[in-house]
């Protein structure tokens, strides 16, 4: 009889020990009978631990990879450009020599579009893109790019400061005036006089007298007081640079001219007011100008008392002989003219007769001055004056 091969069990070690084939198997029962194998609870659990864990990482893996695949949809399904006209306010800055593309970065950084290559191809679009001025613009937050370069292009939408300075201004007022207008100080505005920058003739001495030019002016909103000062300076010596006028005799010619607006309302007679200013000193006469003494004095009027004439003043025209040391106003273009430019006459003397209108006569002897000063002294007794 062929002699029965028993198999060998998982649960039986192999290594040093050795299988006896007569010992009884431990899966029968006491008859003799194999008993049914059942799985355990424990393996149940197990298996069902790991399908468990095998989906959390389904599951993980889906919303690690859905974080990084939705903000990448977002951008490809994103509008390139806001909709709407936007809110609030938000100023940027457009530098000169900027692109479209420079443009756009710093729309974008402000918040005001929402991409670059939107406003690029908004100006892309637009002829007038090209005509952009450098300078401060009040736009508004999340607007179109269109609705931005509209307002790149209005002039409405600039941010600026406005200073208008009159002619005939003494330079104390005409610094109040530019403080009021830009919030910078008038001490400030006097101490940028002596930086290089400043073209101010040596003549001068750091005083900006008759050189705050009377015009309209536009600076940014963050313009210092030495470009404020540089520019007014810079447009006071235009006239004289255009007038052929050297360096030399910049100081003396604005002297004069600040005497010709002073003196002259109408542009006919300025010219010859600049020929008595002339004439006068070349035959060592004093100038005896009373607007000369209310520079002196701190006042204006139309006359000076006899106290007012006697002020020891180097701008006392009536005590020294000759210009005054400076300017006494800021001149505009026509008195600058005037200055470089004086009419051919013989005239020694003018006054105004009519101060109202600004009619002025001219004389050559003093008896005819005598007669037309009787018609001032008329219109002042007219006029409540005398």
């Amino acid at each position: 009889m062929r002699r029965r091969r028993t198999p060998v069990r998982p649960d039986v070690p192999l290594v040093g020990a050795v299988a006896d084939p007569t010992a009884p198997d431990p899966a029968d029962d006491a008859a003799g009978r194999p008993r049914r194998r059942r799985r355990s609870g424990a393996r149940r659990a197990v298996a069902a631990l790991v399908m468990v864990l095998a989906l959390a990482l389904v599951v993980g893996a889906g919303v690690v990879g859905w974080n990084f695949v939705s903000p990448l949809l977002d951008r490809e399904t994103a509008p390139e450009d806001y909709a709407g006209p936007g809110t609030g306010e938000v100023q940027v800055q457009v530098e000169q020599g900027a692109t479209g593309q420079d443009i756009g970065e710093v729309l974008v950084e402000a918040g005001v579009v929402r991409t670059v290559g939107a406003f690029v191809s908004a100006a892309a679009a637009d002829p007038d893109s090209a005509s952009i001025q450098p300078g401060t613009y009040a736009l508004r937050e999340e607007m179109s790019a269109a609705g931005a370069l509209d307002l790149l292009l209005s002039p409405a939408a600039r941010v600026s400061l406005r200073v208008q300075l009159i002619e005939g201004l003494r330079a104390a007022d005409a610094l109040a005036q530019i403080e009021a207008d830009t919030g910078l100080a008038v001490d400030d505005l006097r101490a940028a006089a002596t930086d290089p920058s400043v073209p101010l003739p040596a003549e001068a001495q750091g005083d900006l007298e008759g050189y705050l030019f009377p015009a309209t002016y536009t600076f940014e909103p963050d313009v210092t007081a030495v470009e404020v000062v540089s520019t007014m300076v810079t447009r006071a010596e235009q006239g004289l640079v255009e007038g052929g006028v050297p360096p030399e005799r910049w100081h003396r010619t604005m002297t004069v001219a600040s005497l010709v607006e002073a003196e002259a309302s109408r542009e006919e007679d300025r010219p010859k007011v600049a020929r008595v200013i002339e004439n006068r000193v070349a035959a060592g006469m004093p100038l005896q100008f009373d607007t000369t003494v209310d520079y002196a004095t701190g006042k204006r009027g139309v006359t000076t008392t006899d106290e007012d004439r006697a002020t020891d003043s180097p701008y006392n025209t009536y005590v020294y002989p000759g210009l005054p040391p400076g300017p006494i106003n800021s001149p505009g273009d026509s008195a600058i003219a005037a200055a470089v430019s004086p009419a051919d006459g013989p005239w020694m003397y003018f006054v105004a007769v009519n101060p109202t209108t600004g009619e002025t006569r001219f004389a050559v002897t003093f008896d005819e001055h005598q007669q037309n000063v009787r018609l001032f002294q008329q219109w002042l007794r007219e006029n409540g004056s005398d």
